[in-house]
């Protein structure tokens, strides 16, 4: 069994639930071994810790590391992988190295994710495992533009929860059996899905967006996009968390901060934050799995008060808190 965890059928889910669950794990005992390919997120978690109890050592998760990945995506995903209790790999390439991944069409995920699971396979060959497995649940197929998925299609990756008929929603309820910490965790997409169509990957840009959207999740800031148009900041914020966005401080603090980072403007979107906004047919591929692909949403870290200061009753605006320069 996972460490730190309950079996997934310990009486916790609804019979439905418990029985996709098992069967994902029966699918995976199947085999003599498999590599997660795995980010951390709660899909690709699932995942892990169902094949680390079918398969026990036989099961591995790796982890691509690239600059679309956030470097605190890549520390989230070693602490999960050693709470689940199962061997953790990295492998390391660019997805820059594509220039058909930087020319940033509307294909990019496609070719974001043929590369990383081609890293995968390679990682499973020289451990002698001839199963790549990754995320995609059962709502994947349908949200919006998600040229990724073609990539598991032709590269034959085996879906477990896909396979199994588990959405998202069942996702979160099996990883709560399992008392993993990520059962709530927002989805996060990679930052290449923070640059518009049509307008090329670059490392700077990709370095800029982090930094920047590492002030806002610095500053208590949990739904949020920074979106690079082409040295432009276009900043989106929940709307629950809008109003706060519209304090002067916050907005003279992040002009200030986000200049600093080679921004030439900083704005803030009126209509909140929300998934695919610079992406074809409105949707946003990423990190699900590791490959680039099948997760979005928010910030995925718990966030601190700025300087200790506290909430009001003013509708939700914290006309105290001070942000610092």
């Amino acid at each position: 069994m996972s460490r730190n965890a309950r079996a997934a059928d310990d009486g916790s889910l609804a019979p439905e639930t418990a029985a996709k669950a098992a069967s994902a794990r029966d699918a995976l005992g199947e085999r003599d071994g498999v590599l997660v390919a795995f980010s951390g997120g709660v899909d690709s978690a699932v995942v892990a810790a169902l094949a680390r109890d079918a398969l026990g050592d036989d099961a591995v998760a790796c982890t691509a590391r690239s600059e679309t990945l956030p470097a605190a995506e890549l520390d989230d995903a070693k602490r999960v992988a050693d709470e689940i209790g199962i061997d953790h790999e990295t492998v390391t390439f660019s997805e820059l190295d594509d220039p058909n991944f930087v020319a940033n069409d509307g294909d990019r995920c496609y070719h974001c994710r043929t590369m990383r699971l081609g890293e995968m396979y390679e990682t499973a060959t020289e451990l002698g495992i001839d199963t790549v497995c990754d995320g995609t649940n059962a709502d994947d197929p349908g949200e919006g533009h998600r040229p990724g998925l073609r990539a598991v299609e032709e590269l034959d990756v085996f879906s477990p929860l896909l396979d199994a008929g588990i959405s998202k929603e069942e996702v979160r309820a099996i990883a709560d059996s399992y008392d993993l910490s990520v059962a709530d965790k927002p989805s996060m997409a990679c930052l290449s899905s923070r640059i518009p169509t049509g307008l090329e990957v670059t490392e700077e840009r990709l370095t800029r967006v982090e930094k920047a959207e590492r002030v806002l999740r610095e500053w208590g800031f949990e739904g949020f996009r920074v979106r690079d148009h082409d040295g432009l900041a276009r900043v989106e914020i929940a709307p629950d968390e809008l109003e706060r966005a519209l304090d002067p401080d916050f907005a003279d603090a992040v002009h200030e901060h986000l200049t600093d980072l080679g921004f030439e403007y900083v704005t803030l979107d009126m209509a909140g934050y929300r998934t695919g906004s610079v992406s074809p047919g409105g949707g946003e591929e990423g990190g699900s799995d590791g490959t680039g692909g099948g997760e979005e949403g928010g910030s995925d870290e718990a966030d601190d008060d700025v300087d200790g200061a506290d909430d009001d009753d003013s509708g939700g605006v914290d006309l105290g808190r001070s942000y610092p320069r």
